[in-house]
């Protein structure tokens, strides 16, 4: 008989406390939601906090709004962390799941219904794109921008250890296969995170096989448009941004900003502030979520 693993996404937020010593007096007020699309796809987010939402977080590719838990609870405050198109519980994207610009309108329609009013955009890796999709798009909707680990410089060399783990296999026959899989590929991390973060990413089947949750809409999306997006134009977009804009970016191995997009950023975008993070590599989330919610905090309620 096929072992079935309980999965209750929103009982495992003490495990993210005690790894990064955050105080808990019981779970955080959390809540899943979607918005219905004009085309009748939905998108699905969770909300945290009963209050107006002051942040919205964008997650990077093959990950879901789970990957911010720890930053959402070291924050403290009131906000709303989206599944992007193809990813977690969201339908799949109008172009894919790297369509940028169709997925930045998507994104509005979320952001323009449950966080209105939202002080700051924050995206991570292919979040970070489709937030400067969306900060060129729907200005209105960006007060401040905050980038992490990612500019217009990312390439296939850059992101190859994504990108290979991305175009894994797209199921495993057991939970012992995925996990070992996912160690192979995040060496800094510890065991009990990766198992937290694949009962959030992925689902187990019927026969007890595992699929990534992002792989499901692999064979239903327009063929060749989940490659990386045209980098010259997300440079124009960087140039044309008028919000004040920070990137946090990684230090270590697995990073995917190199010194040279660094400059580059900084000679299109002058006023763009960088914060370094020296014990981080592409996630910065995972591997600093307390220095990152305390440098967003920083950087969009800054008075």
């Amino acid at each position: 008989m096929t072992e079935r693993i309980p999965y209750d996404e929103l009982s495992y937020f003490h495990e993210n406390a005690e790894e990064f010593g955050l105080p808990y007096d019981g779970p955080p007020v959390v809540h899943r939601t979607g918005v219905t699309l004009d085309d009748g796809r939905a998108l699905s987010a969770l909300v945290w906090g009963d209050e107006p939402a002051e942040l919205v977080l964008l997650h990077g590719g093959a990950q879901n709004a789970h990957t911010w838990d720890t930053v959402a609870m070291a924050l403290g405050r009131p906000l709303v962390a989206i599944d992007l198109p193809g990813h977690g519980h969201s339908d799949g994207g109008r172009q894919g799941s790297a369509g940028l610009e169709a997925n930045a309108d998507d994104i509005a329609t979320v952001i323009a219904t449950l966080a209105p009013g939202a002080r700051g955009v924050v995206g991570m890796s292919l979040g970070g794109l489709t937030a400067i999709t969306l900060a060129d798009r729907h200005p209105d909707l960006v007060e401040r921008l905050v980038l992490v680990d990612v500019t217009p410089g990312v390439d296939d060399q850059k992101a190859s250890a994504v990108i290979a783990f991305i175009n894994g296999p797209e199921s495993f026959p057991n939970f012992d296969e995925i996990l070992a899989r996912t160690i192979e590929f995040n060496p800094t991390r510890t065991e009990s995170s990766l198992r937290r973060g694949i009962l959030h990413n992925a689902l187990q089947r019927e026969d007890g096989s595992w699929v990534w949750r992002y792989a499901r809409h692999r064979n239903v999306e327009l063929s060749g448009t989940d490659a990386l997006p045209d980098r010259a134009q997300l440079w124009e977009a960087v140039g044309r941004l008028a919000m004040p804009t920070l990137l946090a970016r990684g230090m270590r191995s697995g990073s995917v900003v190199s010194d040279e997009d660094e400059v580059e950023l900084r000679r299109r975008l002058p006023s763009v502030e960088v914060e370094h993070f020296v014990e981080a590599g592409h996630s910065i989330q995972g591997d600093q979520p307390v220095e990152l919610a305390a440098a967003i905090d920083r950087f969009v309620f800054a008075t």
